[in-house]
């Protein structure tokens, strides 16, 4: 490593208030880095734009404004520049994660990637190369994603075509460079990332130097140094280059060992091009979880391995393997990897890694390792002649090709026209083949067309499609982390260009209709014409949630001019509020905000994308509940939906009023590198809710109750520990302290074991373990450690000792059966002093005490308490058993000691001792993960890690238990932006001048991808499955209208008019209004009321004003008696 020293200022600074400032520093973001170029500075030659005379007065005087200065080399031509990096913790390859990973910020990105890959992501340096579209895109993602050393570069000035998809670049910006002038939008995405700017040409030097960052700064013999560390590019990423420029970068490349990554796009098409080079290593070639079971033979003879219980064991030919808890076969466990061979889904072969151990003798774990392997790309220009595919549409195996010679056919027509090929003209698509590559397959006129039409085009769902793909692509080639393209990718989106069933036929426009007008939607207007971007102009739509995937929708639908015109209007919901995990991703949002409503910051600044855009904020749940917000009237006026929630439960609420209200919904999500999207169109495709996904396997109750063997069940365990001691508590003991009566009415209707559990639970929380004191409160946790860790599991072991057999002779404590043992307090462990710890303090804040937050009080008041010795308990049943562990959950855990009604009257007079009126109420602590001050995780982690200390499992860190004991799922900016952006070029279909057009099916397109392999898979949707009743066909989207007011004989009458058949029974939801069995007097009453009147009846409660139609189900049977399906039923009123 080379070094540069260079004197800085003795300032008025103190020497203590300077090494305070680092200090405080290594636990701070730095803020953000920006090498711009100053008003006032002389201009150089590499565009840095300050001098080194210039830098040196900066630094001598303290004065830098940001985070980073530029010193620009007037040697070699003034082509060397060198970028210094003023802050503290500017991250070389030195340095632990720690000082490199904000685990807040780059949470959920950290579940994606990995820590180690996060970290090769923190020392990493990127050259963007093109601030077009594709460029912009590529660089936000990298940013947000936190790529420690981005520089961003640019010779081309903004034009008016920009904006329609460069979303950092204003109208005033038009005529200036493109990366100075989204420089600073950038910068401020990430404070912990260095962002610098470069505007002169593109050199050989320039991307072979080294790139200067300053390291910290120390102290000798009483004067502070500055301390520089060298790093230089590892990717060069290209975009928006001529070939000739694409050639020549890619040949230096190639020459010094950097990695390069070529991008473009135009109107609908766009591509991506890798090469790392030769023997490029993948230290995790699918990013997936490795995958570990148990073992319940391992023949050594033969090699083969046989699961617990012939479990799946998930592994593919060619993955390796090692072993622990082998009993037998002496050698076998910690072993180096083995390649293995797969027979079944239980069994898989090891070859003769075995053969010359010991025999097995029983147990054993498996565990699948991960290791390296290496891919030769092959350099740039003889990929040209020679180009291996990726598959973007499976049912478009000839395009890559044809657009392979279609896009070096385009790079030939600008590079001699100096100009696009006109849209809409002929002429240019005859100039345009001439250039076609000779040798090439017979490519179809239309598609050659569509290319040189579509050819000026810059559509912003486009490029954020290619841009957050291209930007996973650019993470693996400097992280070694998932594999890469191999090594082109032609993406096409030819389906959304409309046909004759629009008023918008793409076929008939002229080239006047996409002629530019100096607008910023001229990008856009040259692939669809401006009849069509008006008509865009008019849209209503509603976006509901504002986190990841709902600021890139803003996004993109701002740049397409989507509401942005008269009538036009956005409408976006998100009860939220921002959180620092949130910033990795949802870009609308910094620091600044967090604490704020999602939905209305989003609504803010998507408005400095586009000043036009016409939102509105709302901070409303979508559900029953406010059905009388987005009523009627609310979703009358919309043109569509688009679904951007984290919840299930949601997705399917929405499902249900856009078939209601029978209105596109756009669905898509992501979870980690993979993302699907769905089009839900009225009367064409299946609703969201037409197919279930498979429910998540759950631990059985047993196993995490009393026989955990995997680190996922102890913390689980813990987690609902935490709800027994903080939450449930004081929900219950407040519902006492509410209503005494309605509470002791409510629980009579359980069993008696039940009972005796919730009282017993109330007077614990109320009466017996109540503290007056926060030593009460330490008093309370050292006691819970002790029942849990010793006492429990001293239980256990008296019940089924050690040598334990089971009724046929087998081990009990064998399998996935792990033989526990007791832990002894210790408070010089970790995690017995911070289970403690952390309980104490929560313990206290339920109960609205002041907690000792001394570290070394509480070890002196926990040392301080004589557990009493653990004495064996009779008539302890500890189920064995799935069905024994519901049976026990079912009846109450009580109840296996007592079921005396006596019991009951017992406790409840003891409560009834307790003055309710002057008993305060508990606070229910609810669970929040992401807040690092409140001790929740502090107590989980501490939790589950003595109960994998009782069992002998490997303990977990924070990050691990907070992300499964939060249920957090894995997310990252790259598949955000490429799945909004295909959600997006899905909105382009369903546009039309009245209302909802004929689309075909086959133009839609459902789309799933995983950007680890990388896979992508497009398929048109599942058409509404049709159904008949009395030979009357209907789907999902057909419904009986019925306008009252009628009674309900009437209502019953019409209905039966309708269709033919006779109505058995009648419901609103959980509400009964009719059926053939109801009491006879009872029927004729409500057979004579108004139908809203008997569902108001039915309620308890009348219906909000905004409600103008209720939904019925009806059974109903046809003249042979036979129940038969009809639509549901709108009673309107």
């Amino acid at each position: 490593m080379t070094s540069i020293l260079e004197q800085a200022s003795t300032n008025n600074a103190s020497p203590k208030s300077i090494i305070n400032k680092q200090r405080q520093g290594e636990h701070e973001c730095p803020p953000a880095k920006r090498s711009k170029a100053s008003d006032d500075d002389e201009p150089v030659k590499n565009g840095n734009g300050t001098s080194a005379e210039a830098l040196k007065q900066q630094t001598l005087s303290g004065a830098t404004k940001s985070g980073s200065v530029s010193v620009g080399s007037t040697t070699s031509g003034g082509q060397e520049s060198e970028k210094m990096d003023t802050s503290n913790n500017a991250g070389g390859a030195s340095g632990n994660s720690g000082e490199l990973l904000d685990k807040n910020l780059y949470s959920r990105q950290i579940y994606t990637l990995g820590e180690s890959a996060m970290v090769n992501l923190r020392t990493a340096s990127v050259l963007i190369s093109g601030l077009g579209s594709v460029g912009v895109e590529i660089a936000k993602n990298l940013i947000l994603g936190g790529v420690r050393h981005v520089t961003i570069h640019d010779t081309k000035l903004a034009k008016w075509s920009d904006l329609s998809a460069q979303y950092y670049l204003r109208e005033a910006d038009i005529g200036n460079n493109r990366a100075s002038s989204c420089f600073e939008r950038l910068a401020e995405l990430n404070d912990s990332v260095n962002v610098e700017l470069s505007t002169s040409d593109l050199t050989e030097e320039f991307v072979k130097n080294f790139d200067v960052s300053l390291k910290k700064t120390f102290s000798f013999a009483g004067v502070f140094f500055l301390y520089f560390i060298l790093h230089y590019f590892q990717l060069v990423v290209l975009t928006d280059a001529n070939r000739s420029t694409q050639r020549l970068v890619s040949s230096w490349t190639r020459s010094h060992n950097r990695r390069i990554l070529i991008a473009d796009a135009r109107g609908v098409f766009s591509y991506i091009f890798n090469d790392f080079g030769n023997n490029f290593r993948i230290d995790d070639a699918t990013g997936e979880q490795v995958r570990e079971f148990f073992i319940e033979h391992i023949d050594r003879i033969t090699g083969e391995v046989t699961t617990l219980e012939n479990l799946f064991h998930g592994l593919e030919d060619g993955d390796h393997v090692t072993f622990s808890e082998v009993k037998g076969l002496d050698g076998i466990n910690g072993c180096e990897p083995i390649k293995i061979t797969v027979k079944n889904a239980s069994k898989f072969n090891i070859g003769d890694a075995a053969a010359s151990f010991p025999d097995y003798l029983e147990g054993g774990r498996c565990r699948q390792v991960k290791v390296p392997i290496t891919v030769n790309h092959v350099p740039f220009e003889k990929s040209l002649e020679e180009p291996e595919f990726g598959i973007w549409d499976y049912a478009k195996f000839e395009y890559p090709a044809q657009l392979h010679a279609l896009w070096t056919a385009l790079y030939a027509f600008e590079e001699k026209h100096g100009r696009s090929p006109v849209p809409r003209s002929l002429e240019d698509v005859e100039l345009l083949k001439t250039f076609i590559p000779s040798g090439t397959e017979e490519i179809p006129e239309q598609l050659i067309q569509m290319f040189s039409f579509s050819a000026a085009g810059n559509l912003v769902t486009v490029s954020s499609v290619v841009g957050g793909i291209a930007a996973q692509e650019a993470m693996k080639g400097v992280t070694h982390h998932m594999t890469p393209l191999k090594q082109w990718l032609h993406l096409d989106h030819v389906e959304a260009l409309p046909g004759d069933w629009t008023a918008f036929d793409n076929s008939k426009l002229s080239e006047s209709d996409c002629r530019p007008r100096q607008s910023r939607y001229d990008g856009q207007a040259a692939v669809f014409g401006w009849p069509f971007q008006e008509c865009l102009f008019r849209q209503r739509w509603f976006v509901v949630g504002a986190g990841a995937i709902g600021c890139e929708l803003l996004k993109n639908l701002a740049m397409m001019g989507v509401a942005c015109g008269e009538d036009g209007l956005i409408k976006i919901t998100d009860m939220d509020q921002i959180e620092i995990s949130n910033l990795n991703r949802q870009f609308l949002f910094r620091r600044k905000d967090v604490g704020g409503k999602k939905s209305e910051c989003a609504a803010k600044a998507v408005t400095a994308f586009n000043s036009d855009v016409r939102i509105e904020a709302l901070a409303d749940r979508v559900g029953l509940e406010t059905e009388h917000i987005f009523n009627d009237e609310f979703f009358g006026q919309l043109n569509g939906v688009a679904n951007a929630l984290d919840n299930v439960d949601a997705r399917r609420y929405m499902d249900r009023r856009c078939v209601y209200y029978r209105l596109p919904l756009l669905e898509s999500g992501t979870m980690g590198t993979k993302g699907n999207t769905q089009v839900v169109y009225p009367y064409l495709t299946e609703s969201y809710s037409s197919s279930v996904d498979p429910p998540e396997k759950e631990i059985p109750v047993c196993t995490l109750k009393n026989f955990p063997n995997e680190i996922q069940h102890t913390i689980q365990w813990a987690r609902e520990q935490f709800e027994t001691f903080f939450a449930s508590p004081g929900e219950m003991a407040n519902k006492y302290l509410s209503d005494e009566r309605a509470f002791n009415e409510n629980i009579e209707k359980l069993i008696s074991g039940q009972q005796i559990d919730i009282l017993q639970k109330v007077k614990d929380a109320l009466i017996d373990a109540r503290p007056s004191s926060a030593e009460d409160c330490i008093h309370w946790a050292r006691q819970q450690f002790q029942e849990l860790y010793h006492n429990a599991i001293a239980q256990m072991l008296h019940s089924f000792p050690p040598d334990q057999l089971t009724d046929s002779g087998a081990k009990f404590w064998s399998g996935a059966k792990r033989c526990p043992h007791v832990l002894n307090f210790d408070p010089s462990k970790e995690e017995h002093f911070n289970f403690v710890y952390a309980a104490s303090i929560l313990k206290a804040e339920m109960y609205g005490v002041q907690p000792i937050l001394d570290r070394e009080e509480v070890i002196r008041i926990a040392l301080s308490i004589n557990p009493e010795p653990f004495e064996p308990r009779s008539g302890i049943k500890i189920a064995v058993t799935e069905a024994e562990a519901k049976e026990q959950n079912e009846r109450g855990a009580s109840s296996l000691a007592t079921d005396d009604d006596a019991a009951i009257e017992t406790l409840k007079l003891k409560l009834a001792t307790l003055n309710v009126g002057t008993t305060s109420k508990l606070n229910c602590i609810d669970f929040e993960k992401d807040d690092d001050s409140n001790h929740h995780m502090e107590f989980i982690a501490a939790a589950s890690n003595l109960r994998a200390e009782n069992y002998d499992i490997l303990p977990a860190d924070r990050m691990k238990t907070k992300q499964i004991a939060g249920k957090i799922i894995p997310a990252i900016a790259t598949t955000t932006a490429a799945v909004a952006g295909l959600v997006c070029v899905e909105l382009y279909k369903v546009i039309d001048a009245n209302g909802v057009p004929k689309t075909p099916i086959e133009r839609f397109k459902n789309t799933f991808l995983n950007l680890s392999m990388p896979f992508f898979s497009s398929a048109e949707p599942i058409a509404a499955p049709k159904k008949t009743y009395m030979d009357k066909e209907f789907t999902l989207w057909d419904r009986i209208d019925v306008q009252g007011p009628l009674t309900l004989q009437e209502f019953i009458d019409e209905v039966q008019k309708q269709t033919g058949c006779e109505m058995s029974m009648l419901s609103a939801g959980a509400c009964l209004l009719f059926s053939f069995f109801m009491n006879g007097a009872k029927k004729q009453e409500r057979l004579k009321t108004e139908v809203k009147a008997v569902y108001e009846e039915l309620l308890k409660k009348p219906l909000h004003e905004s409600v103008h139609a209720i939904v019925l189900e009806p059974m109903m049977t046809d003249p042979n008696d036979e129940d038969v399906e009809v639509p549901y039923i709108r009673y309107a009123f």
